[in-house]
């Protein structure tokens, strides 16, 4: 039954391009070659009686830092506007549902097609530091880095850089670039003091350690700061637009 199918499919195909595209008469044989070489193909390994095996579509994750990452870099960039470029808007969209992965495939492709997107570049290091929840990885690294360097002015790279450094115990590190971006933020900057804040939490945690170290007597392993409790966790609107 499957090859009755396979002969009608061939025959319309064959009067389709004939007729409806008006193939020249000496072109006519080669689209007939070309269709019986692709029913030979199909004769020779097509399995028509073969079950499917359809991949299964990969878990999502934790979308919480997912949504968090998307709103904190809206409030940083645009004051909360959507962004225009229609590859972030879709990633976003994954991200918000903890779709890191496909997130990022489709944010390399817009990198892909305009490298000094740094809007792109610093959404891409987000969701890889999302899924691999919470780590810097050196391909995030290098995504926050090609951010600040497609758009040197933009609060965004060094913050959520630095963010992500704390995450991973790179807390000297965090501190250095938070310090920097806060000595070189306006003054009349929406983001400038919860940014103050934070750099005053972070302060805290590092005395905190060496305190604990200073007292054991020994050099402290590698710690990163705490992660806060939901209800604790800095909120997107922390991070009002640039002006």
């Amino acid at each position: 039954m499957t090859w009755i199918f396979v002969a009608l499919l061939a025959i319309l195909s064959f009067a389709a391009i004939v007729f409806l595209f008006k193939t020249p008469r000496g072109g006519r044989e080669a689209v007939a070659a070309a269709l019986m070489l692709g029913v030979a193909g199909y004769a020779a390994q097509g399995r028509p009686d073969e079950p499917g095996a359809p991949k299964p579509q990969a878990e999502a994750q934790n979308p919480e830092a997912g949504q968090f990452f998307v709103e904190a870099r809206a409030k940083l960039s645009g004051g909360g506007i959507p962004t225009g470029n229609r590859w972030v808007v879709i990633s976003d969209g994954l991200a918000r549902n903890g779709h890191y992965s496909d997130a990022a495939q489709l944010l390399r492709g817009a990198i892909e097609d305009n490298p000094k997107d740094a809007e792109a570049w610093v959404a891409l290091g987000n969701v890889l530091v999302a899924h691999a929840e919470g780590v810097l990885t050196p391909p995030a690294l290098y995504a926050y880095r090609q951010a600040a360097k497609a758009d040197p002015k933009a609060p965004g790279p060094p913050y959520f850089l630095g963010l992500a450094m704390a995450q991973s115990g790179q807390l000297d590190q965090a501190r250095a670039l938070w310090v920097d971006l806060l000595r070189k933020a306006p003054e009349d900057a929406e983001w400038r003091l919860p940014l103050a804040g934070q750099l005053q939490r972070l302060d805290a945690f590092i005395s905190s350690q060496s305190g604990i170290s200073s007292q054991s007597g020994q050099k402290p392993e590698p710690e990163s700061a705490p992660q806060p409790e939901p209800e604790s966790r800095p909120k997107p609107q922390a991070m009002p637009s640039a002006r």
